[in-house]
């Protein structure tokens, strides 16, 4: 995947695909499932464009999964620790 593919795909994605690069297996392998440590519908809608004038919202959000530190930045970066 490219970068610029990786920068619009949904944020709960883009945190699946790191992690699933991270351990070299397919994301859909990941026990547990995803939305059961983190709603992923939920995730996706913080860093969506406003309504107000289609900015994208600033910030981040971090979370543990599967003894991962995750953080997502509103421009798309994940950093796992």
């Amino acid at each position: 995947m490219s970068a610029t593919e990786s920068t619009r795909s949904k944020p709960s994605l883009r945190v699946l695909e790191a992690i699933a690069d991270a351990e070299d297996v397919s994301p859909i392998t990941l026990e547990p499932p995803f939305n059961d440590v983190v709603d992923p519908a939920t995730l996706d809608r913080l860093f969506e464009p406003t309504a107000a004038d289609d900015s994208v919202r600033g910030g981040h959000v971090s979370f543990r999964y599967r003894g991962y530190d995750v953080t997502i930045s509103s421009d798309g970066a994940v950093k796992l620790s």
